[in-house]
Parts: C-alpha cells; structure tokens; sequence
C-alpha cells in the first residue's frame, strides 16, 4: 500500500554506501588473489555476479516505482536474492575459507622457521660459550695467568647475545600466536557472524515482501540462526526458550557447552581486556532481536500487516532495525577489541626485531673482536 518513506530512504543509503564498499573490496580483492588461479577465478566470478545483481535490483526499483509494476519488481527481486544466495554469497564464504588457510599455512610456516631459529641460536650459543671457557682454561694454563679479560668480555658479550636472541625469538613467536590465535580466529568467526546477522535481517523482510515464499524464507531465517547459536533441534517456535536456557546455563559456567555457531567460536576463545563482557553483550542483544522476530511473524499471523512491517523496517527506538543496529554495534566492538589486538601483537613482533636484532649482532661482533684483543698480547709472545 506504498512506501515507508523514512525507511526506504535510509535503505537506499545504506544500499549506495554498502555497493561503494564492496565495488572497493572487489579491487582490493582483485590485486590480493594475484598469484592464485583459484582465487582470481572467484573474484572474478564475484566481480561478475555482482555487477547482474546491481542490474537486478537496479531494474526492481525502476519497476517498483511504475503503476503495476510491483509483480516485475518482485520478479527481479527473487532473481537477485537467489543469485545472492547461489553465487554470491557462496563464492564469498569460499574466498574466505581460502585466504585463512593461506594465513594459518603461513603462520605454520612461520612458527616452525623460528623454532627452528630458536633451537639453532641455542646449540651455537652453548657452543660458542664452551669454546671461550676452552679457550680461557686454554690461555690460563699455557700461559700462567688466572683470566684473560678480552675473552672474558668475549663470552660476557656472547652470553647477552644469546638472551637478546632466545628473547627475540621466544617473543616473535608468542607475537605470532596472538595475532593469529587468540585475534585472527576471532576476526574471522565475528566477521562470519557479521555477513550471516545481515543475510538473516534480510530473511526477515523478505519473508514480508514475498507472502509465495515465506516458508523458504522463514527456514532460511533458522538455518542463519543456528549458525550464529545453534541449538540442535530448535525450531523458531522453540528457539527463544532454549537460547535463554542455554545462555544462562553458559554465564554460570563458561564451560557449558549446550549451544554451537560463530558465537561460541569466538567465546571459546576469549583472550583480550574487555572481550568476554562485549562478547556477552553481544548474544544478549542478538536475543532481543530474536524475541523481535517473533513478534513479527506473531503480527502478520494475527493480520496486522502494517504494523508487522513498520515493526520490522523502522528505525524508531525499540523497534527490530534499532535492536538489529545495537546488536551490530556490539559484535563490531568485540571484533575492533581483537582487531586491535592483532594489530599491536603484530606492531609489538617488528618492533622487537628492529630493536633486539641489533644489538644480538653488535655483541657478536664485539665477542670476535674482543677475542681477537684478548689474543694478542699472548701471540705475541711468541715472536
């Protein structure tokens, strides 16, 4: 019966700003998969596709807005849903998938390069350190002296050197851990959960816009539900009640494990100040939308359309976008905690390497050169 006009304005900005964003990800994308046929495949693939799903919406908004066109425009409304369903959606998760395989081979790789650096700094330090004490019992007995302090500085140079270098290493590696562990795990789980938070929402309204296929969208609504908390055998009649119960069970004990889904991937890994707090607050706001999307479907069943769709897609305070919004605001928190974790683990591995390094290589070259010293008052008594 028309249009909601603040509603659809907002939409349509958020539309622009978000189709801004993604055509500058795709480029980004584009240069990043450079190297891997795979990936260049799928970014083209989702370059491609999304330039047919601008063109499909493009064209439902034209038709929408032309007298009898609203059966055109939901035409190539389903059209575009199900190319994001199909395509769009499914080569994004696998792009996904694919550049974290390639960080966690990476970090692999890493891990195992400075473990091996470890073990190597610590047999030459050992052995560096027993040709000095060699060398110093050497020139004691040879020469009837008790200590000769060029090679007594030597080896006290070659013992700092090897701290600052098991240091180095020991802190590279534990660097490295965080970054990817404890905040790349959760980056990458709260991201999921973010793009599956938006495909639900826009179950929700289109479970009102296409009244043909509500039951697909109404299932489709559960199966992102559980991906987010799962809860096996929950229906969405049931869905609240077990949420509540299984949430309460998990704030009692951390180690409950009755529910799955990106949520309990990024409570399992809880490592950060302040991350446990957001992260309950994000289930916690994630609950009130669910108990939204009940009132909803209850609203149409009971033949209050209207009220059912201003519910659903305004903005006013109390409604399911404002719920929807604080739940969004709380799941960006938890992920700018970790992001900013992963960004000052990394900043903090660099660091240590532009600062340590050096000086580990300054004391050895002070050990060969205070050997060399240490030496030649003894060698030369040998002319």
């Amino acid at each position: 019966r028309g249009r909601l006009q603040t509603p659809y304005e907002k939409s349509a900005g958020f539309y622009d700003g978000a189709r801004r964003e993604i055509g500058h990800d795709l480029r980004t994308l584009a240069v990043a998969a450079q190297g891997s046929r795979t990936d260049e495949k799928t970014v083209e693939s989702l370059t491609d596709g999304f330039a047919e799903y601008q063109e499909l919406i493009g064209r439902a908004l034209e038709n929408d807005g032309h007298h009898g066109g609203r059966t055109a425009a939901l035409a190539d409304y389903r059209r575009a849903t199900d190319l994001l369903r199909t395509r769009l959606l499914p080569a994004a998760r696998t792009l996904v998938a694919s550049n974290n395989a390639a960080f966690n081979a990476a970090y692999s790789s890493a891990r195992s390069t400075l473990n091996t650096q470890l073990a190597a700094v610590l047999a030459l330090g050992v052995l560096l350190l027993a040709v000095l004490g060699a060398l110093q019992w050497y020139l004691a007995r040879s020469f009837r002296r008790i200590l000769n302090p060029g090679v007594l500085a030597a080896t006290v140079c070659t013992l700092l050197a090897v701290v600052l270098g098991t240091q180095l290493l020991s802190s590279s590696t534990a660097h490295l851990r965080v970054a990817r562990h404890d905040a790349f795990d959760s980056v990458v789980a709260l991201s999921r959960a973010r793009a599956i938070a938006y495909d639900a929402n826009a179950d929700e309204s289109r479970y009102l816009l296409d009244p043909q296929r509500r039951g697909q969208y109404a299932d489709s609504f559960l199966t992102k539900s559980q991906q987010l908390y799962g809860l096996k055998g929950a229906t969405l009649s049931t869905y609240d009640s077990r949420l509540a119960t299984t949430w309460q069970a998990y704030v009692s004990d951390h180690r409950d494990l009755r529910f799955t889904g990106e949520f309990r991937r990024e409570l399992d890994n809880i490592t950060f100040p302040g991350e446990r707090a957001a992260a309950q607050k994000t289930v916690e706001t994630y609950a009130v939308y669910q108990r939204d999307d009940r009132k909803i479907r209850t609203l149409l069943a009971a033949g209050k359309e209207q009220e059912a769709v201003e519910f659903c897609m305004g903005w006013e305070a109390g409604t399911s976008n404002a719920h929807f919004g604080a739940w969004m605001a709380a799941l960006d928190k938890v992920a700018g905690i970790n992001r900013a974790h992963f960004t000052s683990s990394v900043d903090a591995g660099r660091s240590q390497v532009d600062g340590l390094l050096p000086w580990a290589a300054g004391l050895l070259a002070a050990a060969a050169l205070l050997t060399l010293v240490g030496l030649r008052p003894r060698l030369a008594e040998f002319r």
